[in-house]
C-alpha cells in the first residue's frame, strides 16, 4: 500500500471549490482544510507508488483553482 499526503494552495478564494472537486478522486481518502501556508491537505492512497504517482499528477494537480502542491509520500523502512 502506497500512501501520500498532498499540501495544496489554492488560488485566492478557490478553497470551497477545490475541496469540492477534490474529494470527488477516488483515492483521495480523506481532506482538511488548513490555515498557514496551505489551504488544503489531501489524504491519498492506492495499493502501489505508481497508481498514487499518477492519481496525484494527473487527477489533484490538474484540478482547476489549484496554484501549487508539495507532496509527502509515506516509507517503509
Amino acid at each position: 500500500m502506497a500512501i501520500g499526503f498532498v499540501l495544496i494552495t489554492t488560488e485566492p478564494g478557490r478553497e470551497k471549490d477545490v475541496r469540492e472537486a477534490i474529494e470527488k478522486i477516488d483515492l483521495v481518502t480523506n481532506q482538511w482544510l488548513l490555515f498557514g501556508a496551505y489551504d488544503l491537505i489531501a489524504r491519498v492512497q492506492a495499493d502501489d507508488e505508481i497508481t498514487l504517482t499518477q492519481c496525484i499528477v494527473e487527477e489533484i494537480r490538474t484540478t482547476k483553482g489549484i496554484a501549487d502542491t508539495k507532496t509527502l509520500i509515506g516509507a517503509e523502512l
